[in-house]
């Protein structure tokens, strides 16, 4: 039997598959969220189909997941990592702890299973405190009342490491990038290389190669303005190319651990 309303198209190769991740939130009852700009660069820019995962550890076996995914982006959140998950008593209203425990469960079954994983913004923090790493607020970069696109109005500028993956995909030294988060780097995870460091010492991008495959993410949101600078496409790139290659490509050995 076939359907008027399917297309078939037995020729056009068969796009990588990435999780991304949601969030717990509440529109007048319990939903799983995820902002629709995290979404389009990875059909758009990376080429690949995406598939949300929901932030409830009931509904999903991370394992099981991790070898039907090419790849993982832990996106950026209204929520922050629970203090618990890296030794900090202090309190914060904003966590999402089931969000915290998908995360760090399945980007380890990922890169367990040599997936390559990405992180914006909240991701960057989870993978940071996934590497034995911890967090800390940073002050001058929390977020306002104000209105929602002028929170991504703030910029800085960061240093990008010779040799690492940002600075050879983009061709650049220094970027221009917003800010938009509370949590930052405190101690940066066993393993994790430095890819931008900002004026003020903050750590905003790393990178790791724990099993073959890359993990990369960024303090900014390259998301907010994929189109329009070319620094953000080339996160998205990288992206693409982890997803779309069976191997490894060059670029993407730059920063490679020497032990497998």
């Amino acid at each position: 039997m076939t359907f008027p309303f399917i297309r078939h198209t037995p020729s056009v190769p068969v796009k990588p598959l990435i999780g991304v991740l949601c969030c717990n939130e509440m529109a007048e009852r319990p939903i799983q969220a995820v902002a629709s700009r995290f979404i389009e660069p990875l059909s758009r820019i990376s080429g690949a189909t995406v598939l949300l995962v929901p932030a409830l550890p009931d509904t999903l076996d991370a394992a099981v997941l991790a070898r039907r995914l090419d790849g993982l982006l832990l996106t950026g959140s209204r929520s922050n990592v629970a203090g618990a998950r890296y030794g900090c008593t202090s309190d914060d209203a904003r966590t999402d702890l089931q969000r915290d425990e998908v995360a760090l469960a399945l980007s380890s079954a990922m890169i367990e299973n040599g997936r390559p994983v990405f992180g914006i913004c909240r991701g960057l923090q989870e993978l940071n405190v996934l590497f034995g790493g911890t967090l800390t607020c940073a002050p001058g970069h929390q977020r306002a009342e104000v209105p929602f696109e002028a929170l991504f109005e703030h910029e800085h500028l960061v240093t990008l490491e010779p040799g690492g993956l940002l600075a050879a995909s983009t061709g650049l030294r220094r970027l221009t990038v917003n800010s938009v988060h509370e949590q930052g780097v405190d101690r940066l995870g066993a393993g994790l290389q430095v890819e931008a460091i900002a004026d003020d010492g903050l750590i905003e991008a790393f990178s790791a190669n724990p099993c073959g495959r890359p993990v990369l993410a960024v303090q900014w949101h390259p998301e907010w303005n994929a189109d329009t600078r070319p620094e953000s496409r080339a996160f998205f790139d990288l992206i693409g190319t982890a997803l779309h290659m069976g191997g490894e490509p060059d670029i993407l050995r730059t920063n490679a651990r020497t032990e497998r």
